[in-house]
């Protein structure tokens, strides 16, 4: 059995960090989340609350292939934390990644990060009818995505679970990106790519258009074409996400 662990180099207390992961089954800690695919626990480090997320074991096509040929989940997700802080973009301070191979490839795999106390998530815009300010969050989420395409970063998985919110003061907000394994950095990104982008966030027509005349301010597009792309690549992924759905239930069934 191989072990392989990375810390930050700010880290001072790595001894317990990795008790808690080796403990990570047992009582210790406390449960984040549903833990419906990866299990989250929250420990605390000397009055520092930190997060543990451990990914699911993965299949034996995938234990050779993170062994090999390709980085764990939980090493990509270090990584790019570091690179998205470097390129000051908003994401919960990375602080170490830890993985366990065995004679056949990876068992299992951790990534540590601090804990962000958040006031909102996206989903919460989407969920809860006439959301306080909310033109206003949209519209400087829009302005933080744009940022994020200018600086060539495809967050693969830019959905409405995975971007933190917290309210700062003069109505303004921060937004922090999280489940960092799926992301594409890239010199530029041309216009069809920044809206496919869009696509798992929402289908509310609404909402959509607020983000298309914000994200327009800043880009040689206009508005309608925006929103028209955005609504196009919406309705290609949920179209896609129905299919897929059905096809698995199809297969339960057989």
């Amino acid at each position: 059995m191989t072990i392989k662990l990375m810390f930050s180099k700010t880290v001072q207390n790595s001894r317990e960090i990795l008790h808690f992961i080796k403990e990570f089954n047992s009582d210790l800690g406390t449960v984040f989340g549903n833990g419906d695919r990866n299990v989250i626990k929250l420990f605390d480090l000397d009055g520092q609350i930190i997060n543990i997320k451990s990914f699911k074991v993965p299949n034996i096509i995938n234990k050779i292939a993170y062994k090999y040929f390709r980085k764990s989940k939980a090493k990509r997700s270090y990584e790019y934390a570091t690179v998205l802080l470097e390129k000051g973009v908003g994401t919960p301070r990375p602080i170490a990644y830890f993985e366990n191979f065995n004679a056949v490839g990876l068992s299992d795999s951790y990534y540590v990060s601090e804990h962000l106390k958040c006031d909102l998530m996206f989903r919460d815009l989407i969920e809860t009818k006439n959301y306080p300010d909310l033109e206003n969050i949209l519209r400087q989420f829009a302005r933080f995505t744009f940022n994020l395409h200018e600086k060539g970063i495809e967050f693969l998985d830019h959905s409405p679970g995975n971007t933190l919110i917290k309210k700062e003061a003069n109505d303004q907000y921060s937004f922090y990106l999280v489940d960092l394994n799926r992301m594409n950095f890239h010199d530029t990104m041309d216009f069809e790519l920044r809206m496919k982008n869009f696509s798992r966030l929402t289908s509310d027509k609404d909402m959509i258009t607020i983000i298309s005349n914000e994200y327009a301010k800043k880009s040689e597009k206009s508005e309608k074409i925006i929103c028209d792309k955005i609504l196009y690549y919406t309705t290609q992924f949920q179209e896609d996400f129905a299919k897929k759905r059905r096809l698995k239930r199809k297969l339960k069934l057989w």
